[in-house]
């Protein structure tokens, strides 16, 4: 699932400072020299079953997780994971899921845009 009209989306932000609004938020990164994503994991105990949040991002200027190399925001996506194929996005969500995301938007949305380039 992708989110939509977030004004996310195209933000440009130092690396250090995405890192300390999406750490604070609970997220954890997972990074390689250009890229970036940062995941939410939801764990549905009810349901048995387990959902990331991501926010992804890669480096226009500088390596990632150089302090103050340039990450450009991509869409925000939910997806639900299967094992052990991995994560499917284009599913059908339990609406509290999407709720949590939506709460996750809006807690990071103003520092990363207070913070944007």
């Amino acid at each position: 699932m992708k989110f939509e009209e977030t004004g996310l989306d195209g933000l440009t932000i130092e690396y250090q400072a995405l890192e300390d609004i999406m750490e604070s938020a609970g997220f954890q990164p997972v990074y390689d020299y250009e890229r970036v994503t940062f995941d939410y994991k939801i764990v549905d105990t009810v349901k048995d079953e387990i959902h990331y949040f991501r926010v992804q991002g890669f480096a226009v200027e500088g390596e990632i997780p150089n302090p103050h190399s340039h990450v450009k925001i991509m869409q925000l996506i939910l997806g639900k994971h299967y094992y052990p194929h991995g994560v499917e996005y284009d599913e059908e969500f339990p609406k509290k899921i999407v709720d949590k995301c939506k709460r996750k938007i809006d807690l990071i949305s103003e520092k990363i845009k207070s913070e944007a380039l």
